[in-house]
């Protein structure tokens, strides 16, 4: 099985970076451009957990309404599904790095306006509200552009250990993002909160900035009708077996994911009895795990390995949450955490891997806007099955039973594994001719 190599454009830009010879988990960091990436997009997404935190107490001091605050969550996540295609054929017609640049200076822009409303005591929820669709819009046509655009800047032979290290950042600034914000709530406010994070933007945005890239090579994408190009991308990914696949993958781990994390407070209050403290800790301690687990990931560098880790990860997954669902001990539930964790985001950054190994270049963002859809359109499917599930059997029994359906999709997967080598070897023989 061969390990992903890239163009001689993308050797020239492995060359070009300094000589230093890291462990493959950490070879992304050899590169100019993405070390500038990695610090900016750490900060600024630290800045964004901030907001996240705060943005959810803002509305519930004003509304006093738990159903206001799942209103404001929806309106963040409903805009991938509805623009979710048009933004990978964004990613893929238009110059990715200025589509991620602009993406961010609105995004700052929407920080700070809600930073203004919340320190002038003009907010209000529904504020909030109309605030969060905007952000929801401008994320999801930064994600599929910021995903692919990380084969432009570590080639295809590192894109293993950028993904992963990226995963990492992300989950790493989840876990601190939210503990900041809290500090900060305490003493300035929510307001202050999202101030901070429009400043953390200028960080990502200067990191970008200060890059050094290679001229776009025009691809005539620009003559053909916005929907057929829309069209093109799903097509593919339909009739691609192992892409397909993938995606299959990432819908299911994502779907079971979702209702030991909304049945959470009732583990936390009536179960284990820690408090919202506790409650703090447990999902501290599923972050751990997640940055833990995709650290293990950047350490494969070939397509069978990667899919393997997937196999293994999904089993760990589904007997953690078995376990988890079970635990009547704190610590006993805190000591599984780290395996749910990683049981889950492993599966994830493997696939996004794979996904954009596979897929050529001029598909690579609308696959990766298909992507981000199933990754967020499922959870609130699987809130819903949480919701109908844990008054008739039981929070436990609920968890328990996406850890079985957990099992039984890493053996469908296992069962599967020769489509993702038949299209490795595909892949390869076509870049050897």
């Amino acid at each position: 099985m061969r390990e992903v190599h890239g163009s001689a454009e993308e050797e020239q830009l492995v060359n070009s970076s300094p000589r230093w010879h890291p462990p493959y988990a950490l070879r992304a960091l050899r590169h100019r451009n993405f070390c500038l990436f990695f610090v900016g997009q750490f900060v600024s997404r630290t800045g964004y957990w901030m907001q996240n935190m705060a943005q959810s107490w803002l509305v519930y001091r004003l509304s006093e309404s738990s159903f206001m605050l799942g209103v404001v969550g929806f309106a963040g996540q409903f805009p991938t599904l509805l623009f979710g295609l048009l933004a990978g054929a964004v990613a893929d017609r238009f110059n990715r790095y200025q589509v991620i640049l602009v993406t961010l200076v609105l995004a700052m822009l929407q920080a700070a306006m809600l930073g203004v409303l919340t320190l002038q005591g003009w907010i209000t929820a529904w504020h909030v509200f109309f605030l969060a669709i905007f952000a929801g819009v401008v994320q999801t046509f930064e994600m599929p552009a910021r995903q692919s655009f990380l084969t432009e800047i570590v080639g295809r032979e590192d894109l293993s250990s950028a993904v992963a290290l990226n995963s990492a950042l992300v989950n790493g600034a989840r876990i601190i993002g939210p503990a900041c914000a809290g500090a900060v709530v305490a003493h300035m406010g929510e307001g202050a909160c999202f101030v901070l994070n429009a400043l953390s933007y200028l960080a990502i945005i200067a990191g970008f900035l200060a890059m050094r890239l290679p001229d776009k090579v025009e691809t005539g994408a620009e003559n053909v009708p916005i929907l057929a190009f829309m069209r093109e991308g799903v097509v593919y990914a339909a009739r691609t077996p192992a892409i397909r696949l993938l995606l299959g993958v990432v819908g299911l781990a994502s779907f079971l994911s979702t209702p030991y994390t909304v049945l959470m407070p009732v583990f936390a209050g009536e179960i284990l009895h820690s408090g919202p403290s506790g409650m703090g800790m447990l999902m501290g301690a599923a972050g751990v795990g997640a940055v833990v687990g995709v650290m293990f990931l950047a350490r494969h560098h070939t397509t069978e390995q990667i899919a393997g880790t997937i196999v293994s990860a999904l089993v760990r997954f589904g007997i953690g949450l078995i376990l988890f669902g079970f635990s009547r001990h704190f610590w006993l539930s805190l000591l599984l955490l780290p395996l749910v964790g990683s049981g889950f985001m492993l599966p994830m950054s493997a696939a996004n891997t794979l996904l954009q190994t596979l897929t050529p270049d001029h598909l690579r963002g609308r696959v990766m806007s298909l992507f981000f859809m199933v990754f967020m359109g499922t959870p609130p499917i699987g809130s819903l099955l949480a919701g109908v599930l844990a008054p008739y059997i039981g929070a436990p029994l609920t968890v328990g039973l996406t850890g079985a359906c957990c099992l039984g999709g890493a053996a469908w997967f296992a069962l599967k594994l020769h489509v993702v080598r038949e299209a490795d070897a595909a892949e390869t023989a076509l870049i050897e001719h």
